[in-house]
């Protein structure tokens, strides 16, 4: 099941970036946690197969470098300052949970390896290094297989699947069919998820209603202001959100 502060703790968006803060640095981790907030973050693959929060393949628009982030070891991706920060560069998952060490929840996006270094290592990498984590954890993904292996390797970790419309920029290399199989969510029972979250532009539609009045707990992406707040409360139980800051639940 999906630990109750995934539920009430509203989530900062890569962590609470802003102005010296980057975008899924510690810095922004740092942030969410004096603030009261949980945090959402991205992982990519090292050269040296470690986990790295870091949500672009590329490292240019993050690092200003040119490259791929899966050619870099992880120790080379940390030397790499981040563009708006202080000259960190983006930490390995496992320092980012010695930092929160269980004060607010953590939900870990695996972003899709399949078109680079397949489902498995990045998954595995995940695996080794929330091993042992005492507080509210839970990853997701857009990819059903990837989360099918992390049913494989963690099958305690609550697991979810990021979800949306599928249309617009970035889907011309899935036929129809694929896209409509993932806008029904049809893999949501067989990789094991116990939760959505799911676009906030298209929270009306009828699978996400379907799912949230069989009791499944529906987060979604994200907020930028009070009114969208607002209006996705009536169907998500929380937000994943950037540019504002929500109310928190009293203590």
């Amino acid at each position: 099941m999906l630990p109750e502060p995934f539920r009430t703790i509203p989530i900062a968006h890569r962590a609470l970036h802003g102005p010296g803060r980057p975008e899924n640095s510690l810095s922004a981790v740092r942030a969410a946690v004096a603030a009261g907030f949980g945090i959402e973050i991205d992982l990519q693959l090292s050269a040296d197969g470690e986990a790295v929060v870091f949500h672009d393949r590329s490292l240019q628009r993050l690092t200003g470098r040119m490259g791929e982030t899966s050619a870099l070891t992880a120790a080379e991706l940390a030397a790499l300052p981040l563009l708006g920060g202080d000259g960190e560069g983006p930490p390995l998952l496992a320092q980012v949970l010695d930092v929160v060490a269980g004060r607010g929840p953590v939900l870990v996006e695996i972003k899709d390896q399949s078109a680079g270094a397949g489902i498995g290592p990045l998954e595995a990498a995940c695996a080794r290094a929330v091993e042992g984590y005492r507080g509210p954890l839970a990853v997701m993904s857009f990819s059903p297989a990837s989360m099918a292996e992390m049913a494989r390797l963690a099958p305690d970790l609550p697991r979810g699947l990021v979800t949306w419309s599928w249309e617009g920029k970035g889907v011309g290399h899935l036929s129809e069919h694929q896209r409509q199989h993932l806008r029904d969510i049809a893999d949501f029972e067989r990789v094991g998820a116990c939760f959505i979250s799911h676009e906030a532009s298209d929270l009306s539609r009828p699978r996400v209603a379907e799912l949230a009045r069989s009791g499944v707990p529906v987060l979604c992406w994200t907020i930028r202001s009070p009114r969208q707040e607002a209006s996705a409360r009536r169907v998500a139980c929380n937000i994943t959100f950037e540019d504002y800051l929500p109310g928190v639940p009293d203590a």
